[in-house]
């Protein structure tokens, strides 16, 4: 081999390793910026599913959806789908026995969210109990009863979706000008009882 075609060789081993890291780097950008959505669904203890919605005042209903973003299946965010807009879904400050789960719109209006039952039933979902930093946020149904309430990925990860709180203090922070005791995120699965 003359030097001539060892130099030609090795340009060209370099633009094609050159190639791949370009292309590799690439895929994982394009990766990284990929939003992934799972479902977030009360489970009725007989394993039936009961989907988890926002409606505003005027009886429209949107859907409640945690968000996977850039592949990290850490911490997922719980959000309701209004046409483009994601909405936050957050504990609200509250005296009630129960801590009110709703969606939070940027102007500062307020969205139920609301378990939905196949005979039309609307089951409040509300922080019912808390351990430390995390509060457990359940379906309540008529009877008293709580539900658990998961997100659930496309390929079957079952994660819970519970309230994540920063700070001791009761306000954690503001959204559009309404006090919020606790951000709602999907965590993966925790041995508690009280799921």
């Amino acid at each position: 081999m003359t030097l001539r075609n060892h130099m030609t060789l090795r340009n060209h081993i370099v633009r094609l390793t050159l190639a791949t890291l370009v292309a590799c780097s690439w895929a994982a950008l394009s990766s990284a910026a990929e939003t992934t959505i799972w479902h977030i669904k009360a489970v009725h203890p007989e394993g039936r599913l009961l989907d988890v919605k926002a409606m505003d005042a005027q009886g429209n209903v949107y859907d409640v959806k945690a968000l996977e973003e850039a592949g990290n299946r850490h911490v997922l965010d719980v959000k309701a789908l209004m046409g483009t807009q994601r909405l936050p879904v957050k504990i609200l400050v509250s005296e009630d026995k129960y801590a009110p789960v709703k969606a939070i719109s940027a102007d500062g209006t307020i969205l139920e969210i609301k378990a939905l039952t196949p005979d039309k039933q609307k089951l409040d979902v509300k922080g019912v109990k808390r351990n430390g930093s995390i509060i457990h946020i359940k379906a309540i149904a008529p009877d008293g009863q709580f539900y658990g309430v998961k997100a659930i990925s496309s390929d079957g990860r079952l994660y819970d979706v519970k309230g994540l709180k920063m700070s001791s203090d009761d306000k954690e922070t503001t959204v559009a000008g309404i006090a919020v005791h606790a951000h709602v995120k999907a965590l993966p699965q925790m041995s508690d009882s009280d799921d």
